[in-house]
């Protein structure tokens, strides 16, 4: 915590020096947590609280530290100045740092929030205690803005939940209700510093809130500081009118300068094309409309439907419009017949087509602006990839710029599966996700709070959840091991070894729960829970095949090996060496049961169980990956994963391994040829991509389709850290038929960039490192030492 010198007080004592500031995470603290007299401590309800106070002058900064439950937004003197908290769990709540110094100013000056709580209906990934809000000044001589019985509140009647309808659900839905705001109930300028409190009740002191170390953690929230950026917030570009009826919009949508009009006891409806998938605040302004209904209505794209009593799951071109129908949640806000009232839902909405419908009573309504504003976590995109060829590089680029999109949607306070059904952080996708933040922006922040989040969630057990933050427990135990490898990814691309040594106790913990599962052989016995591998067709819920008892899992007991092989690599360097050396028995074991029970010499494959029943690109593709096998036969195999399609097939999540394995063995040329399934999406009219290939995805956006994102980099560029925290780099090119490209990407010591030119049997690299890196050039047989700074080879 920065120590800060605050020049202002708030009319106290004059300080002739500052206070130290405390220790947030091991104190107690003096702000209380508060909520609204007589509120009920669980069921859905939006509350305001307010502080007024006066400045002497204008202060260099003002630090306060920000939470509540479930949520909140924080304003000063009407801006909003944060929101949260960052999604995490009651051990480890979340609680935002942010100066507000710049938006005082000499006088009054007031705080003002707005909390919710989503009620028993709240997002699978919401954890809750109860109702409250806390703020508590960085310096005692601002203690008086702290959260306690000066401040006042009110319960917002306006605010209603609206849960999504049956015959609009399309999926397993796992988010809160959308809202119904009745603005006639609606306190206006709540926020504003000159409106009038005088008949709000004060605010009721729960008990005072402490940091997470501190030696008592009242009423269960156990805070920490967030350790992730506030969200970017960014005015979207407008929509596109698709479709009207009830009502002429003479310039496209309504915006500033040019209302519409819908008139009395008339109904009207906009369908908007947002020509790509987004996750954003939508914000209309309106006019008059006393009596009015107006519903705003999101979905991801429009389906075919086949029959009157259900939606069908072909989805057809995502561009087209004509014969569909729109299915998908909505809000609805009632007009009191006010001028310029401006409605923006507290949470953000997923939406790549907005539905607006308008039905008037007496008074006619004025729509005066409709937009949104885009919402992610703020990732900057740092790498680059081009190729020489224009028609070529236009289709990677198309590739790259839709993963993107993907990555970013499904990137928030964690990541997530999915932003428009579930907005869960599942350790399987996450994985994938973390490769690309770190290949694309170098920002490794919301990496290390989804691998914190899934620490945490661990049970007695040793197994993590499957998801976290997540207040319904669920366990997927093959995402467990998962989570090894994702800690193993972090100590190899990220300098910080001190985090990834805090874990090692969660690899233990994850071992030990499945050692506890293991035949004499290392082989698996059946495993509890849901033992999800990938949607491949062929399985029943994504389980992979095994012997009629459920064990010997061939799938189960590589990734279980791949597992141990990560855990020994980290207890060597930076844990135990006998457990490094366990760790490497416990593989060595499981390797060659694998080889003895599941190989097939006959079909040069690994079976997925030892009765030789079934096959899978899935099972062969985490074989390769864990080296059971490697050189001609390894390679072998692969040809056969591309090529023999009575296999199982790996849909687009498994698709991040199974096209890794074309790297691994030396097939990487191959690798653009590998993204069949991106480019049938791409034609389809997709601007993310799906949970799977096909008509009958459920999703529209799922980030683990992005792994193009980071195996363009990886697998086609060669980029790839060999040694932990990227101390040095590995160059390993596959051009295939390109015969020039540049790439570069970011590292913990700046970037680093390629060039790389091929024609015939002559290749030319010309090779950026940053400072502190060295590494190697591993190009077509022939090997070259990298230093930092500029290297070039040629040959």
């Amino acid at each position: 915590m920065k120590r800060l010198l605050l020049y202002a007080s708030l009319l106290l004592p004059a300080m002739s020096i500052a206070a130290t500031t405390p220790d947030w995470l091991s104190t107690a603290w003096s702000a209380y947590w508060v909520d609204v007299p007589g509120s009920s401590p669980q069921e859905f309800g939006v509350y305001h609280f307010r502080r007024t106070f006066e400045l002497p002058s204008k202060p260099d900064h003002l630090v306060v530290h920000v939470s509540g439950d479930n949520r909140y937004q924080l304003y000063v003197n009407g801006t909003r100045v944060s929101w949260g908290p960052a999604r995490s769990d009651l051990t480890h709540w979340r609680y935002e740092t942010v100066d507000i110094a710049a938006d005082l100013h000499p006088g009054k000056n007031v705080l003002a929030a707005v909390v919710w709580n989503d009620g028993p209906g709240r997002a699978i990934a919401q954890v809750t205690n109860q109702t409250a809000f806390l703020l508590q000044a960085d310096r005692s001589e601002y203690a008086t803005i702290n959260t306690g019985s000066l401040w006042k509140c009110i319960e917002d009647k306006a605010y209603s939940p609206q849960p999504l309808p049956p015959d609009q659900n399309t999926g397993y839905y796992a988010l809160s209700p959308t809202e119904k705001l009745n603005a006639s109930a609606y306190p206006w300028g709540w926020e504003q510093v000159n409106y009038d409190d005088s008949a709000w009740p004060a605010a009721h002191e729960l008990s005072h809130a402490a940091g997470r170390d501190a030696r008592d953690a009242p009423n269960r929230w156990m805070l920490v500081e967030r350790e992730i950026p506030l969200e970017e917030r960014t005015r979207e570009h407008d929509g596109v009118l698709r479709q009207a009826s009830g009502i002429t919009l003479p310039n496209n949508l309504p915006h500033p300068g040019s209302p519409v009009t819908v008139p009395p006891h008339a109904h009207a409806s906009l369908l908007i094309d947002q020509q790509y998938l987004t996750t954003a605040f939508p914000e209309f302004t309106v006019s008059d409309g006393a009596g009015a209904k107006v519903e705003l209505h999101y979905a991801e794209t429009l389906y075919i439907h086949k029959q009157a009593k259900g939606v069908s799951n072909d989805k057809g071109n995502r561009n087209e419009i004509e014969g569909k129908h729109f299915y998908g949640s909505f809000d609805t806000y009632l007009p009191d017949g006010g001028a310029h009232r401006t409605y923006r839902p507290l949470y953000w909405r997923t939406y790549r087509y907005l539905q607006l419908d308008v039905d008037t009573a007496n008074q006619p309504l004025v729509l005066e602006d409709l937009h949104g504003t885009f919402t992610a976590y703020p990732f900057q995109k740092k790498a680059l990839f081009a190729t020489a060829s224009s028609e070529q590089d236009s289709e990677i680029q198309k590739i790259l710029s839709t993963g993107w999109r993907t990555a970013r949607l499904c990137a928030h306070e964690t990541y997530m599966d999915c932003p428009y059904y579930e907005q869960l952080q599942y350790a399987g996708d996450a994985r994938i996700q973390m490769m690309i933040s770190l290949y694309m922006t170098g920002d490794a922040r919301l990496m290390k709070n989804g691998i914190a989040l899934l620490n945490s969630s661990r049970t007695a057990e040793g197994a993590t959840y499957s998801r976290a933050p997540s207040h319904l427990q669920q366990y997927i135990p093959p995402f467990s091991l998962w989570w090894i490898g994702m800690v193993h990814d972090y100590w190899m691309y990220v300098d910080d070894p001190a985090f990834v040594k805090q874990m090692l106790p969660g690899v233990r913990a994850v071992l030990e729960f499945y050692a506890s599962y293991q035949k004499e052989n290392g082989s698996l016995n059946p495993m509890p829970w849901w033992n999800f591998v990938d949607w491949a067709k062929p399985w029943k819920n994504g389980v992979p095949p095994a012997n009629p008892d459920g064990s010997s899992s061939a799938a189960l007991d590589l990734q279980l090996l791949l597992a141990y092989q990560w855990a020994s690599d980290l207890e060597h360097a930076l844990g135990n060496e006998a457990l490094a050396n366990t760790d490497r028995t416990a593989a060595s074991t499981l390797k060659s049961t694998v080889l003895a029970h599941d190989w097939d010499s006959a079909r040069g494959l690994f079976a997925d169980q030892p009765a030789h029943q079934t096959y899978s690109q899935q099972v062969n593709t985490l074989a390769v990956l864990a080296r059971v096998v490697e050189g001609r036969e390894a390679r072998s195999i692969v040809e056969h994963l591309f090529q023999d399609s009575t296999l199982a097939q790996s849909t687009i999540y498994f698709r991040a391994y199974t096209n890794a394995t074309l790297r691994e063995v030396g097939l990487g040329d191959r690798y653009l040829d590998s993204l069949g399934p991106w480019r049938e999406m791409l034609k389809d009219g997709l601007t993310t991509w799906a949970e799977w290939n096909g008509p009958d995805s459920r999703s529209d956006c799922h980030a683990w389709g992005a792994s193009p994102n980071f195996e363009i980099l990886r697998t086609i560029a060669g980029i790839d850290s060999s040694a932990p925290g990227f101390r040095r780099v590995r160059v390993a090119p596959n051009l295939g038929a390109l015969q020039h490209i540049t790439a570069s990407m970011p590292h913990p010591e700046g970037e680093i960039h390629v060039e790389l030119q091929q024609q015939g049997n002559h290749r030319i690299a010309d090779i950026d490192l940053p400072p502190n890196t060295t590494g190697e050039l591993d190009w077509a047989g022939q090997t070259h030492p990298l230093q930092s700074g500029h290297n070039h080879a040629e040959f």
